[in-house]
C-alpha cells in the first residue's frame, strides 16, 4: 500500500518526498526501473506528437450534431485525440439569441456598474474588463445546460469512457460555470498550458492512487485514460481553482463565430499524456520534494522545463460558428492563446459533461442550494452578484 493523505498534508514537502519514495519502490518491485517505465510512456507520447505535428492544423476531430443524434457518428478519432468540435450542436439563431439574452440579463441588473473586478487570480491575466462574467443563473445558461441537444452530446461523449458502474452515462449533474464574452478590439494574454483534474491529490489520495495503479505498479501498457474506475468516488484537495465534480469532458458552447487565430483554445490532443505527467516527477532531475511544480491552490502547470515534449503538440481548434460546441478530455493539457485587437466577438457558455456519480451527487446539493439563493457556487469566488436579480433562473 502506498502512503496516502485524504486531506491536504500539513507538511507538503515531507509528504511529497514520502509518496515519491514509495511509488518508486513500488515500480521497482515490478522488476522494471522508473526510467524504463517512463521510457515506455515517452515513446507512446513521442509517436503521437510526431503524428500531430505532421498534420499541421488538421488535428481536431469534427462531427455534426445530426450524426450524433442519429447514432451514426464514429468515436475512433475522438477516442484517439480526446477532443471534439460538434458542428451545429445548436441552431445558430438560438445561440445568437442566448448571447443577446445574456447581455440583456446583465444590463438589466446593472452588472457593469457594480462589477468589482476578477474574483480570482486564475482569469486575472485575460485582459478585458470583464472577460469572464461571474454569472451562473441566467435563463440562457440554464436552458442550454438542460437542453435535450446538450444531453444527447453529453451521452455520446460519456459513451467513449469505460464507466462500468462508476458513473451513469445517461444523466448529467448540470454543473454551473461562468460565461466568457470577449469584445472586438480586445487584447488578452490568454491562459498558459495547464490541466484541471486536480493537484497533489492525484498522487496522494488512495482512490487516485488506484486510478493510476498501472502507472505506479510498473505496467504502464495497461493504463487506460478512458477508464473511470476510482475517479468518481474519492476526495479532492480544496483549492482556489478546483472543480468538485468529475467531468468526462470539459466544454463550451459558442455564442459567436470565432476564427482559429483569435485567441482560442489549444490542447495537447493526447489523452494518454496524463501518464507522462504522473511519472515525470519521479525522474532524477526533479527535486525529491517537488512534483514538477504541482502544488495545492494552483492549477496543474505544464512547463517547457519538464514537459517540453508535450508542448510541441499544442493544437488549436478550427474556426467555429455560433451554436457549435467544443469538448476536451478532463485530463488534457490545454491553454488559451493570446490575442491583440480581436476581430469579432469571442463568446462562450462553459458547460462540461459531468455525469451522475458519487462525487457529483455530493456536489449536486451545493448546486441546488446556490441556484435557490442566487449565489456563486462554492467552487468559485464568493462574488454572489445574482442574489437580488429577480429575473434569474430558478431551480
Amino acid at each position: 500500500m502506498l502512503p496516502s493523505w485524504e486531506t491536504t498534508p500539513a507538511d507538503l514537502p515531507k509528504a511529497v518526498r514520502e509518496v515519491k519514495k514509495a511509488i518508486r519502490a513500488r515500480i521497482e518491485a515490478s522488476g522494471r526501473s522508473v526510467e524504463e517505465v517512463f521510457a515506455v510512456v515517452e515513446k507512446q507520447v513521442q509517436e503521437e506528437v510526431d503524428d500531430i505535428r505532421s498534420r499541421g492544423n488538421d488535428v481536431w476531430p469534427v462531427l455534426d450534431y445530426a450524426d450524433i443524434e442519429a447514432g451514426t457518428a464514429p468515436t475512433d478519432e475522438l477516442k484517439r485525440r480526446g477532443c471534439l468540435v460538434v458542428r451545429n450542436h445548436f441552431d445558430r439563431e438560438q445561440a445568437l439569441g442566448w448571447d443577446k439574452s445574456v447581455v440583456d440579463y446583465v444590463e438589466s441588473n446593472a452588472f457593469f456598474e457594480n462589477y468589482r473586478g476578477p474574483g480570482d487570480d486564475f482569469f486575472g491575466s485575460v485582459g478585458s474588463k470583464p472577460e469572464i462574467y461571474p454569472i451562473y443563473w441566467s435563463p440562457a445558461q440554464d436552458e442550454a445546460r438542460k437542453h435535450e441537444r446538450m444531453a444527447t452530446v453529453q451521452r455520446f461523449l460519456n459513451s467513449v469512457w469505460k464507466s462500468d458502474g462508476w458513473f451513469d452515462p445517461s444523466r448529467d449533474v448540470h454543473y454551473p460555470d461562468r460565461i466568457r464574452r470577449r469584445p472586438p478590439g480586445a487584447s488578452s494574454n490568454g491562459l498558459g498550458t495547464h490541466l484541471d483534474p486536480g493537484t497533489l491529490d492525484l498522487w496522494m489520495t488512495s482512490e487516485y492512487q488506484q486510478a493510476f495503479r498501472h502507472l505506479f505498479d510498473g505496467t504502464p501498457e495497461r493504463y487506460d485514460p478512458w477508464d473511470a474506475a476510482h475517479r468518481t468516488t474519492g476526495p479532492q484537495y480544496p483549492g482556489t481553482t478546483m472543480c468538485s465534480v468529475f467531468r468526462t469532458f470539459q466544454g463550451w458552447t459558442a455564442l459567436s463565430d470565432m476564427r482559429r487565430d483569435q485567441g482560442v483554445l489549444h490542447t495537447v490532443p493526447i489523452p494518454g499524456a496524463m501518464a507522462y505527467l504522473m511519472l515525470r516527477p519521479l525522474l532524477d532531475d526533479v527535486p525529491d520534494d517537488d512534483m514538477c511544480g504541482v502544488t495545492v491552490n494552483q492549477v496543474f502547470p505544464v512547463s517547457t522545463q519538464y514537459h517540453e515534449l508535450l508542448t510541441q503538440a499544442l493544437s488549436g481548434i478550427p474556426d467555429v460558428r455560433a451554436g457549435d460546441s467544443v469538448w476536451w478530455h478532463c485530463d488534457m493539457v490545454h491553454s488559451v492563446a493570446p490575442v491583440e485587437d480581436q476581430q469579432g466577438w469571442g463568446n462562450v457558455l462553459y458547460i462540461p459533461a459531468a455525469p451522475w456519480c458519487a462525487r457529483n451527487e455530493r456536489y449536486a446539493e451545493e448546486i441546488q442550494r446556490a441556484h435557490a439563493a442566487g449565489d456563486s457556487p462554492s467552487d468559485f469566488p464568493e462574488e454572489h452578484y445574482e442574489r437580488d436579480w429577480a429575473n434569474r433562473s430558478r431551480p
